[in-house]
């Protein structure tokens, strides 16, 4: 794997030259620092500003990408009905779209069963990490989360193990995450790589720059064409072109991609 070059400003002067661009953009230690509390999340005033000028551009789509639910993700997004941005949710099962896009909705299959069976986990995993230091579960839309980002590092993996035990014996069938000091369970299967590639469908985007932070941000750097451009926040092995060394080194490109797409 090669590693990423640091020099983004030469990176940007291509892609910001593309017919259409979708900027498809994790939020989570992407636009925003982690927090020891997640709904306390915000983007960064600079990226928040530079995703306003991105949107307001002809031919320019600016979408979130996150593994979290769709409100959840609206909350700490500061997304309202008349926002610009687009919003692919829970790993991209779940979508929001402005009110005058186009695209085709696709059939959602029948998941009785499985939100029955994701009622009965949740709260067994809760009763399970009830007690532990700084561990706790997260609802989401097709699954559940467990943090440990408060929890002594020695006893992490222990409760780790457990929740584990637990998704394996009662639902081996569901997919699991690992992230920054969270483990995701989800009967969905679908990844960011997915929801990226449904996007560029949709809006007819001649080229994708997609940023994240995380192993689960690896799937869509790793499925971006060669005209694309992939931008990993912080360390770690990655597929992408370029590397920022964090979410303000973020806002700095995001402004700079802003000023070459206006002129």
């Amino acid at each position: 794997m090669t590693e990423p070059t640091t020099d983004w400003r030469t990176a940007l002067e291509q892609i910001a030259r593309t017919d259409t661009l979708l900027v498809a953009l994790d939020f989570d230690g992407t636009l925003a620092p982690l927090q020891d509390d997640p709904m306390q999340s915000r983007a960064l005033p600079e990226s928040a500003a530079a995703i306003a000028r991105l949107a307001d551009l002809p031919a320019t789509i600016v979408a979130y990408v996150s593994g979290r639910s769709l409100p959840d993700l609206r909350i700490i997004g500061e997304h309202d009905d008349a926002s610009k941005v687009w919003l692919a949710g829970s790993h991209g099962v779940e979508y929001w779209r402005p009110a005058d896009a186009v695209v085709t909705e696709l059939d959602e299959p029948d998941e009785t069963h499985e939100r029955e069976l994701l009622e009965r986990l949740n709260a067994e995993a809760k009763q399970l990490v009830d007690g532990f230091e700084g561990a706790w579960i997260e609802d989401k839309s097709v699954g559940f989360a467990l943090h440990t980002r408060l929890t002594p590092p020695d006893i992490a993996p222990g409760i780790q193990g457990v929740i584990d035990a637990l998704v394996a014996r009662e639902a081996p069938g569901w997919r699991r995450r690992p992230g920054h000091n969270l483990i995701e369970y989800s009967w969905r299967h679908e990844g960011k790589d997915a929801a990226v590639a449904r996007l560029r469908e949709q809006t007819g985007a001649s080229a994708v720059l997609f940023a994240g932070d995380d192993v689960t941000d690896e799937d869509a750097l790793g499925s971006l064409q060669e005209h694309d451009l992939g931008v990993r926040v912080g360390p770690g092995e990655t597929s992408a072109r370029v590397r920022v060394a964090d979410a303000h080194e973020f806002a700095e490109l995001l402004s700079a991609l802003a000023d070459l797409r206006a002129s």
